[in-house]
Formats: structure tokens, C-alpha cells, sequence
């Protein structure tokens, strides 16, 4: 390619406000103020000094920890799914889906909610709250360590 064979990419001609037609001497501008001069930039989202959009929008307050909380198991629900003697384990809890598979992830804490007449045997990648510990250990079951 020579020079001589370039050529320039033809460019949409400016529009020029208010040069004939029946807009007037100020085009559609108004009097004065910013916005009827040449060259004024306002910001899109300056809304004449009220509260912008963003500033009227609720805040999210508080604090949101990065990792996420335990999946919560009550004695309860291990005294109705488990039979006596059985092992409680995050496994034995998504196949008799007291809890699904997403929350185990987050790991598994058992709470002292409710009565234990079982003798059940807790695995120890399960967390466990201290009266979570003691009724388990009083219905005499034991605790993997």
C-alpha cells in the first residue's frame, strides 16, 4: 500500500445548534445557566443539588463475616432419624437428610435442643456445643476424639 492510496474515513459533520430553522436565537437552550453555555459538562448524575438517587437509597449497615456460619443440628432431630447405637457423622446426616449436601460444606454444629434417649456415637468433624456434649454423654453415647 502507498500513500498516495490512503484514504480518510469520512466523519458525520458536527451539528451545529442554531443557524436558521425556527429554533430562535437561544435553539432550545433556554436564557442562561450552565447548560445554555458552550462547552458545559455536567455530571449525568447531578441532579441540581437535591439528594441524588444513590444518596436516597437504602445503606447496607453492619459487618458480614467472610466465612459463613455452621449448618445448625438439634438433639432432636438426631434422637428422630438415628436409632440407638448408630454413628452421626456428616455422611449419616445428608443420606438421612437432615441436612442437604450445600450445607454440609460449612461444616455441622450440634445444639442441645430437645431430650436424647439414644446411645449414639458423634464423629469428630462434628462440632459440638458443651450441654450438646454433656446430654450426649449422659444418655451414654460417646464422642470421637
Amino acid at each position: 500500500m502507498q500513500i498516495h492510496q490512503l484514504t480518510l474515513k469520512k466523519r458525520k459533520p458536527k451539528k451545529i445548534v442554531g443557524r436558521g430553522g425556527k429554533r430562535g436565537t437561544y435553539s432550545g437552550r433556554g436564557n442562561k445557566g450552565q447548560k445554555s453555555r458552550s462547552g458545559a459538562a455536567i455530571d449525568p448524575l447531578f441532579e441540581g443539588g437535591r439528594s441524588s438517587l444513590t444518596e436516597r437509597l437504602k445503606k447496607v449497615r453492619g459487618f458480614k463475616s467472610r466465612t459463613p456460619k455452621k449448618t445448625v443440628v438439634k438433639i432432636f432431630d438426631l434422637e428422630k432419624n438415628f436409632k440407638d447405637g448408630e454413628l452421626v457423622s456428616i455422611e449419616t446426616l445428608i443420606a438421612k437428610k437432615v441436612i442437604s449436601k450445600k450445607d454440609a460444606k460449612d461444616g455441622v454444629k450440634i445444639l442441645s435442643t430437645g431430650e436424647l434417649s439414644k446411645k449414639l456415637t458423634i464423629e469428630k468433624e462434628l462440632l459440638l456445643s458443651q450441654t450438646a456434649k454433656d446430654v450426649i454423654m449422659k444418655a451414654g453415647g460417646t464422642i470421637k476424639e
